[in-house]
Parts: structure tokens; C-alpha cells; sequence
């Protein structure tokens, strides 16, 4: 489904081009001309990314930001600021405001594009996790939740690629005013054995000027690594790389600053992206602590039934009124009691166990993936299409079915196969047992039509 982004401004031409723009990148936009309009709009249906005008009147867009990043319920909105006031003051002004960018006019397409489709990715993630911590909710006490703006943003430890002193410099003085911990590197291999070795860090700052490496081949390495994927990237350009900048946006990287670096434009930056890294590590921590024994599958780790139907609930009524489609996966081990009755129950559970880790090795960080029962599991995809959910079944049972079960002390190796019924949901708000009625009929399809196959069941139209 296409990303939704609202775009604000008084003047009906700068919402025309912006618009016909983004609908020709294949974005669902939609259109405020006010403040008031705006955040009437984002209460009824919040979108995916705001492009929000500051020189409007009555309630102009700093107003705008600070409203919506100091309401919990909109915080996570990613919004970026756009002007035709190129001074840094204002820019440090947005940023302060809880803004995620800060562009001058006439945009640049590239930069837009790049910082849209980047902002996006993040905010999905962080859906997720939001969604799954509201899960939680129900079964345990947590922290209240509260805005990205009032995270703190001192005393983070954030590590420095650049080998130009005169920057390291300007960066390190910058950094006193929040007694950050800056440890500087001056190559991609000192870079990661830092981050092997040492505590963990709250931002990662990489020079695309580097005289002898490439700093976006260390973006890309750092996204690739589990233990780093998570940590936010801030890139260090000059202006004529933006076609370089929007390509570290792509491989993940979260922020840029051009140089000449404004001191006061760095330290709103890298607050606030070390403010979003606590946000989002709260949120991983509430969902992580608040989860137990009556939540998990003991056997594979994963959610049970109780968990994931909460969790459905939510999505569905969450989907439904946002327009956005899931899918939902039900799964079954193939001649499961075969097994069982051949080699024991022993066996049995280390084959569930391997099932549910070769499921789980395959999904995105944001798919939720259960055990309901026996040996039937239950996958969860948001934002997809039907080829899409296709492609990602079929890879499922190709990981099942490619590489044999070894399941008993001896070695016995068992080749194990699963069926797999799909259905989408989110286009309208439905009962859960409609949603898994129809799964469930697909998966039956699948096992009568020979079984280790997908088949397909999607709501009457």
C-alpha cells in the first residue's frame, strides 16, 4: 500500500506541485491548507509523513510541529519542515520544534525523495513497536508512555568517522555542550572493532569525505549487522553530494548535515536523533519486560494464541480505519504425527523448535510470528500486497523443505514440509475470527491439494 503524506501550506500552488510530485513517486497524498486543518486531519486519520509549510498564518508551522511532537498519540509522525527562509536559525528552530528535516525552497527532489522514503521506513518500524507494546498493555503495568520531545538527549556516547581534524574538532567542542561521550575513528575497520569492544552507542556519525574508505559502504555494513541495525546513522556531506546522501538514506543511514557545519544545526540533530533512539529503546523495553510466561510459546519462544489475538485485534481495528493492508499466514507442519509416533515426542519438539527458528530467521524485524497451537503456526505481515505475501510463502516453504530436521541425539534426519494458507485483511474493519476463518480455509486447501504448497483465500468483494 502506498505510503500516506499530508501536505500543508496556505499557497494552493506550492500544494499543487508538491503534490504532483509525490503522486508521481507513487504517494497517497492528501492536502491541509492551515494549521488548524491540519492537525484536524491527522486526529481523524494519522498519515505516514507530514510535509508541513512554517510561514503561514494564524497558527504557522513551528506551532504546528510543536503540537503534534508534544501529543503522544502523533510524537512518531515524522514530519518534515519546509520554507523558503534558508537561514540556519530557523532550521535550528524546526529541529528544536521536534521536526525530522528541515528543507529550503525550491526543494530539492532529490533530498525530498530520499528523506520521504527514509522517514517512512522508520516510521513503520516504530509502528510496529508501538503496536506490540499496546499488545502488551493489557497483560502488564508499564511506563507510561510519553512524547519523543521530552526524552533526554545528554550523555549519549556517539562515535565519530572522519579523518579531518579541523571537523573532529568542531564536532568535539559541539558535543561538550551535552557531555556527550565522543570517541572518534578514523577508519571503517577501527569503527567496528570499537563497536565489537566497547558499551554500545546512541549515534553513529559517518564523513562521507574520507580520504582513503567510502564511508556508505560502512553504512551498508552497519545496517547488515544485527548488533548495529538499530543504532541511528547521521551522515556528514557537502551540498554537491546529495545524489550520495539520498543513496545513504536508502541503505538505512537516518539523518545529514551539509557542511559548513553550523554547530547549533549539529546539536539539534543529533539530539534529535538520539532523542528517537531512547524513544524507541523504551518502547522495546516496556513490550520486552511486560511479556511472560502467559504470553509465550515455552517450546519456540514465540507468542502464543492468547498474545496474537489481541495483537489482531488491535491491527484490524488499527488497518481498518487507516486503509492498510496486512496479511495472515497460517501455517501446518506437514504429517506432524508421523513423527511423533516414529521417533517420540523428544523429536517432535525439536522440530517445532527448528520450524519456528527457520520462520522466524526469514521475517522482517516487524512481523509477528506465533505458535497457536500443536503444530500450527500463525505469520503476521503488515503493509503488503497479495505478490508480495506470495513470494514470501513460497520462500517459506522452500526454507521449511530445503534442508532436513536433524531431531534426534543419533542424528536422525527428517525432511519436513508445511502447507501454508494465506489471506490479506485491513481494507475494512472485520471480526478476527472472519480473518483467520479464511486462513484457515486456505490452509485446509493447501493440505487436500497435496500438501507443502500456498493457496490463497481473500475476502468476498
Amino acid at each position: 500500500m502506498p505510503a500516506r503524506v499530508l501536505v500543508v501550506d496556505d499557497l494552493v500552488p506550492n500544494v499543487k506541485l508538491l503534490s504532483a510530485k509525490l503522486q508521481a513517486e507513487y504517494f497517497d497524498v492528501i492536502t491541509a491548507s492551515s494549521g488548524p486543518e491540519a492537525l484536524e486531519k491527522i486526529a481523524e486519520s494519522p498519515p505516514d509523513l507530514i510535509l508541513l509549510d512554517v510561514m503561514m498564518p494564524g497558527m504557522d508551522g513551528f506551532e504546528v510541529c510543536r503540537r503534534l511532537k508534544s501529543d503522544a498519540k502523533t510524537t512518531h509522525i515524522p514530519i518534515v519542515m519546509i520554507t523558503a527562509l534558508s537561514d540556519s536559525e530557523n532550521r535550528v528552530r524546526g529541529l528544536e520544534a521536534g521536526a525530522d528535516d528541515f528543507l529550503t525552497k525550491p526543494v530539492n527532489d532529490i533530498a525530498l525523495f530520499a528523506r520521504a522514503r527514509s522517514l517512512i521506513r522508520l516510521k513503520l518500524t516504530s509502528d510496529q513497536w508501538r503496536l506490540r507494546e499496546r499488545t502488551s498493555h493489557q497483560f502488564a503495568m508499564l511506563e507510561e508512555d510519553r512524547p519523543i520531545i521530552d526524552e533526554p538527549a545528554d550523555h549519549a556516547r556517539v562515535l565519530l568517522i572522519e579523518d579531518g581534524r579541523s571537523i573532529v574538532e568542531r564536532i568535539t567542542t559541539t558535543l561538550t555542550t551535552d557531555e556527550d561521550d565522543l570517541v572518534v575513528k578514523a577508519t571503517s575497520a577501527d569503527a567496528l572493532a570499537s563497536l565489537d569492544s566497547g558499551p554500545g552507542y546512541d549515534l553513529i556519525m559517518i564523513s562521507l569525505l574520507l580520504a582513503e574508505e567510502d564511508g556508505l559502504r560502512l553504512c551498508s555494513q552497519l545496517r547488515s549487522r544485527e548488533s548495529t541495525r538499530q543504532i541511528p546513522i547521521l551522515l556528514l556531506a557537502d551540498e554537491q553530494e546529495m545524489k550520495r546522501v539520498a543513496k545513504g538514506l536508502e541503505l538505512g543511514a537516518n539523518d545529514y548535515i551539509l557542511r559548513p557545519i553550523d554547530r547549533n544545526e549539529l546539536l539539534a540533530r543529533v539530539r534529535s536523533q538520539i532523542r528517537q533512539k531512547r524513544y524507541q529503546d523504551r518502547l522495546v523495553a516496556n513490550y520486552t519486560a511486560s511479556l511472560s510466561m502467559a504470553l509465550t510459546d515455552a517450546l519456540t519462544g514465540l507468542f502464543n494464541r492468547r498474545y496474537v489475538m489481541g495483537h489482531l485485534e488491535r491491527l484490524v481495528a488499527r488497518s481498518g480505519e487507516q486503509k492498510k493492508v496486512f496479511a495472515v499466514l497460517m501455517l501446518d507442519i506437514d504429517h506432524f504425527k508421523q513423527v511423533n509416533d516414529t521417533y517420540g515426542h523428544a523429536a517432535g519438539d525439536t522440530v517445532l523448535k527448528e520450524f519456528a527458528h527457520r520462520l522466524s530467521r526469514h521475517m522482517r524485524n516487524f512481523d509477528l510470528v506465533s505458535r497457536i497451537g500443536g503444530e500450527e503456526f500463525l505469520v503476521i505481515l503488515p503493509d503488503v500486497d497479495i505478490a508480495m505475501v506470495g513470494a514470501i510463502a513460497g520462500r517459506l516453504c522452500a526454507v521449511i523443505a530445503d534442508e532436513p530436521i536433524v531431531c534426534t541425539p543419533d542424528g536422525t534426519r527428517l525432511n519436513i514440509t508445511t502447507s501454508v494458507g494465506v489471506t490479506l485483511a485491513g481494507e475494512q474493519i472485520e471480526p478476527v475470527d472472519a480473518v483467520l476463518k479464511r486462513a484457515d480455509t486456505a490452509l485446509y486447501r493447501a493440505k487436500n491439494s497435496g500438501r507443502n504448497r500456498v493457496e490463497t483465500e481473500l475476502a468476498a468483494t
